[in-house]
């Protein structure tokens, strides 16, 4: 297809190939482009469809020109005038006439394509037209630009708040094994009479399994602490103060987070903070995973190491403690670090947390981590191998929730009924609960 170098047509701008049917490089000009509106066909007067061959015709003229062209054919008037009108209803009844008025109105037989050519053409078409329905395709699987911030966004709040090497975990209180030791406090010496009850349930809810802690001295050299088994509840309260410090360092770095996300920056001051209530828990976890060996069942912080004691041996914790299960489970995805940012945002933006007032612009927006999550497990994820992939994320986080509500009660518990506790457990409540 062809644009006319007339000077009557030189407002017309190229706008689209139609079909092959012409020289190469010769951009069609769709009729209704010009400055009158519709075109009409410069040989029958018929409704144009573009150039063709120089001029400004409709498909039929088209056609019929091509065809003449290539049958080399000597056409008479067959009323022997030569002169007949061609319209749009009389263009059929004088082959030798419409021709003349073809040529007449400029028509170039040179600028009519081969039948190779032309397949070859069309062949192009075909092919141009499959590559961009397939990059189409891609671009519908793959990120959108405001997904692609939103992750960027995400990854910066996390290398910003987040330290896996814990360089600035300092100051923190040890147990008493690798401090100076000391007595303990009379008001958590095992209770007698009526408190021994409640000291059997607060063993029961702190000590089903022992932490374990290995720090790595400065100078190379290695202190173990192992929770002592005696009964003068040295085993249960010696590691709080540590416990509490990590809690109170990591808690701290997923404030920061939050306060990073525009997004959570857009809340009221109210829903930020039953947010954060909520999800803290959950989010320290997250991030505990990322520093969690699955082959040693370890934690590794830096220079300072986790590990629960198993009493019964075996793997009897991964049935007793629903905590241990969560990380084996959740680290066996081996999920990248956008996929775990994208899990921490998915459990901030909870509508459902208490006290939260805007929960539809919250539930928007956790929708939108949701959906962000997915669409990045479809466009770097290879499949079908990570198909069901997204849905053992959400499963996960579901899992998580429950063992956060577990969590808060047993607090809650502990806090209400062992008032010779408080000490140390409410420090390490308050932490947890605002």
């Amino acid at each position: 297809l062809e644009v006319r170098p007339g000077e009557s047509w030189k407002h017309a701008d190229p706008v689209s190939y139609k079909e092959a049917d012409s020289a190469p490089g010769k951009p069609a000009i769709s009729a209704d482009e010009g400055d009158g509106g519709p075109q009409i066909c410069r040989v029958c007067g018929d409704k144009a469809t573009g150039y063709h061959f120089n001029v400004m015709t409709c498909e039929g003229c088209k056609g019929f020109f091509r065809r003449a062209m290539k049958r080399n054919t000597r056409l008479r008037c067959p009323f022997r005038k030569g002169t007949c009108e061609i319209t749009r209803k009389t263009r059929r009844q004088c082959q030798a006439c419409r021709l003349r008025k073809c040529l007449e109105s400029g028509m170039k037989k040179e600028m009519i394509m081969s039948d190779a050519a032309v397949e070859q053409r069309r062949a192009l078409i075909r092919r141009k037209k499959r590559e961009r329905m397939g990059t189409q395709l891609v671009g519908a699987k793959g990120l959108t630009e405001e997904q692609q911030t939103m992750i960027r966004e995400l990854m910066d709040a996390q290398t910003r708040t987040f330290d896996t090497t814990f360089s600035n975990f300092k100051n923190f209180r040890l147990p008493e094994a690798l401090s100076s030791g000391g007595e303990v406090p009379e008001s958590l010496q095992t209770p007698v009479g009526e408190e021994a009850a409640k000291w059997s349930q607060i063993r029961e809810d702190l000590c089903s399994l022992k932490v374990s802690l290995r720090l790595r001295a400065e100078d190379g050299s290695i202190w173990n602490y192992k929770p002592q088994a005696d009964s003068c509840g040295r085993e249960i309260f010696s590691l709080l103060p540590h416990m509490a410090d990590m809690s109170t360092y990591m808690f701290k770095g997923i404030i920061n987070f939050a306060k990073v996300i525009s997004h959570f920056r857009d809340l009221p001051i109210e829903d930020q903070i039953s947010l954060l209530k909520g999800a803290t828990f959950e989010l320290c976890q997250l991030r505990f995973n990322t520093v969690f060996n699955a082959e040693t069942g370890t934690w590794e912080c830096g220079r300072l190491s986790y590990c629960l004691e198993d009493p019964a041996g075996g793997f009897q914790q991964l049935l007793l403690e629903p905590m241990l299960k969560f990380h084996y489970r959740l680290k066996k995805l081996q999920l990248h670090q956008e996929e775990y940012v994208l899990m921490q945002a998915i459990s901030l933006f909870s509508p459902d947390r208490p006290g939260v007032v805007q929960c539809s612009v919250v539930d928007q927006l956790q929708e939108r981590f949701a959906i962000a999550l997915k669409a990045y497990i479809e466009c770097n994820r290879p499949q079908p191998a990570y198909r069901f992939l997204f849905l053992k994320i959400m499963a996960v986080l579901t899992e998580l929730r429950s063992i956060n509500a577990q969590h808060t009660q047993r607090l809650l518990r502990i806090q209400d009924i062992h008032p010779f506790a408080s000490p140390l457990m409410r420090e390490l409540f308050n932490i947890t609960d605002g």
